[in-house]
């Protein structure tokens, strides 16, 4: 019904899926949103609604300041924009932020967060029936993750996240400014991006 009037996109972020990068490509969440503003103006796409959640939250709200007239909608799937969203999850992060370059800290970090434990735990955790859960999902994620300098671009870009909050009041104001329709759709049991950043 919405194909006549929309074109859906859904590129991976770079260092997500599939994607490679160039061994010079810095993964930071301005990097990231400079290059998915690359891939719009390529394909010559002028006006969008977007789909945010988790990491593709900063991404799109910082596409957004920068292209505020250009955004027509967002819906956010746990999209947080407000320190009242995070989870306990993120005491495993804290340390990267404070002393993100010690060997010890990022050790400690990977061992938490970069394991098929801790992918399973992200599919598992909140959902009503695990069982019914396909393991093939996080199977694939932990092996996307175990390639080659995956876990280089996973501490670089949890260590840039502590950057993000910085731009939480200027999401905030272009929430309240723009006008732009939000749908807000929040997992309750999420232990990352907790519920009372949807309330905030």
């Amino acid at each position: 019904m919405l194909a006549p009037r929309y074109h859906l996109i859904a590129p991976d972020l770079p260092g997500f899926g599939f994607t490679e990068t160039p061994s010079d490509y810095i993964h930071s969440f301005a990097n990231l949103a400079i290059t998915v503003d690359l891939l719009l103006n390529h394909l010559k796409i002028q006006k969008f609604a977007i789909y945010i959640f988790d990491y593709g939250a900063p991404t799109g709200l910082r596409l957004a300041l920068k292209r505020p007239k250009d955004v027509l909608a967002i819906v956010s799937q746990n999209g947080n924009a407000y320190n009242e969203g995070f989870g306990d999850f993120w005491q495993v992060v804290y340390p990267l932020w404070k002393d993100g370059q010690n060997e010890t800290v990022r050790d400690n970090a990977a061992r938490s967060l970069l394991t098929l434990a801790s992918t399973k735990w992200q599919y598992e955790t909140g959902a009503a029936n695990p069982e019914l859960l396909d393991p093939a999902a996080w199977t694939l994620d932990q092996a996307l993750l175990d390639r080659p300098g995956q876990k280089e671009i996973q501490l670089s870009l949890f260590i840039d996240y502590e950057n993000n909050i910085k731009f939480y009041p200027d999401f905030q104001r272009w929430f309240r400014e723009s006008g732009v329709p939000i749908l807000a759709i929040w997992g309750k049991h999420d232990l990352i991006f907790i519920p009372p950043g949807a309330e905030a």
